[in-house]
């Protein structure tokens, strides 16, 4: 493998087409969303489909090695929105979120389902990657684009990504000097 291929999670410019790879199906056992937001530690932790697994791991591989990705993170803890904001906060680029598997709902956002990845693309080529995806059997689904200062979904109140870095990186500051319960 050569290290000079590979890609950051940080999003790379305006104007890219952010594909989600893999299956979503919402699960939310065992989450990070039904513990801290939901108080509840129950169900099941998602099943783990390890040819899936293998087959996306090496669809992005692939992908990256040939450098038609410019940007590129699993969803793991937190699911959809949290490595979308991940992802923004790298570099202070937002993104404008059109489409999502299974609607505009919790379980979408921050399911925890395995074998899934966000890449981004430039537009030119966004069609072509998300159909040699398919070819490899593997889905593939434009959600949405790169661009601006927010982090915008369906029917969501825009999210600054100044205002979300700034909680994300101040949390432990103001925690550790006590002004934060």
């Amino acid at each position: 493998n050569d290290f000079m291929k590979s890609v950051s999670i940080a999003f790379k410019n305006e104007g890219d087409v952010i594909l989600l790879i893999g299956e979503t199906r919402g699960w939310l056992g065992q989450s990070l969303y039904l513990r801290d937001i939901c108080g509840r530690e129950e169900g099941a932790p998602p099943p783990v489909d390890l040819a899936a697994e293998k087959k996306h791991g090496t669809a992005i591989r692939d992908l990256i090695a040939s450098g038609k990705v410019t940007a590129s993170h699993d969803i793991s803890d937190g699911g959809l929105l949290i490595a979308l904001a991940e992802m923004a906060m790298a570099r202070s680029i937002g993104a404008t979120i059109s489409a999502l598997p299974a609607g505009v709902n919790h379980a979408a956002l921050f399911g925890e389902d395995q074998a899934r990845y966000l890449v981004t693309v430039p537009m030119a080529s966004a069609d072509a990657v998300m159909a040699e995806a398919r070819a490899a059997g593997v889905p593939a689904l434009a959600i949405g684009t790169t661009g601006g200062a927010t982090l915008a979904l369906p029917g969501e109140t825009p999210l600054a990504i100044a205002s979300l870095k700034s909680a994300h990186e101040s949390w432990l500051p103001d925690y550790m000097s006590g002004k934060a319960a």
